[in-house]
């Protein structure tokens, strides 16, 4: 007699559940420093007496416009935070791109950080902690307390996820993992009462 098949376990899509950037405010002084570059370059270049003059004024007025401005504005444009229903995954680099992911599972605490300035504009640093190792941050994000408490709702939802699945494979209402002995219930998760110390 042969037995039915076990019921197939429910899985569960990961889906995304928020794309972030830096808070934009960062964008605004590169933006003012090609608005001041272009109307200088604009004023100066083509004025000089000389050619090299206005050749080197034009050189000088790019390489401002680069390094203050056209910088700054891709390097928030190539990170990028993706929350998903199980991961933190974080993306850095334009040309040369680093990924780094953080299992919600591994999350112990998390905490919102915020200064004067980024209270004025809505925005503060996100603290993952997991450990003994130094907390993830995510930063100057904008919502810090509405991400905080979506990632709260999101841990709890994967910690119940995992915790049903665990009670599931081993069939024991009590602490997953242990051998189930017939006839044994209760917190002791499947071990006879006998099998305890006595109370001292």
């Amino acid at each position: 007699m042969s037995l039915p098949p076990p019921p197939a376990a429910t899985v569960e899509v990961e889906t995304v559940v928020v794309r972030l950037r830096r808070h934009g405010r960062r964008l605004l002084l590169p933006l003012l420093v090609l608005l001041a570059t272009a109307g200088a370059a604009g004023y100066w270049v083509g004025s000089f007496p000389e050619p090299w003059m206005n050749l080197a004024a034009a050189c000088g007025a790019a390489a401002v416009a680069l390094v203050l401005g056209v910088g700054p504005v891709l390097a928030w444009l190539a990170t990028r935070v993706t929350i998903t229903t199980r991961r933190v995954i974080v993306r850095r680099g334009f040309f040369v791109r680093h990924r780094s992911e953080l299992q919600l599972a591994r999350v112990r605490e998390v905490r919102a950080r915020r200064g004067l300035v980024q209270r004025m504009f809505g925005s503060g640093d996100v603290e993952l902690v997991v450990g003994v190792e130094a907390p993830a941050v995510l930063r100057d994000v904008p919502g810090p307390v509405a991400v905080v408490d979506a990632l709260h709702e999101l841990i709890a939802r994967d910690y119940a996820r995992e915790t049903a699945g665990m009670v599931a494979a081993t069939g024991l209402p009590g602490l997953p993992g242990l051998p189930a002995v017939p006839g044994a219930t209760g917190a002791t998760g499947g071990l006879p009462p006998t099998s305890l110390p006595p109370a001292r």
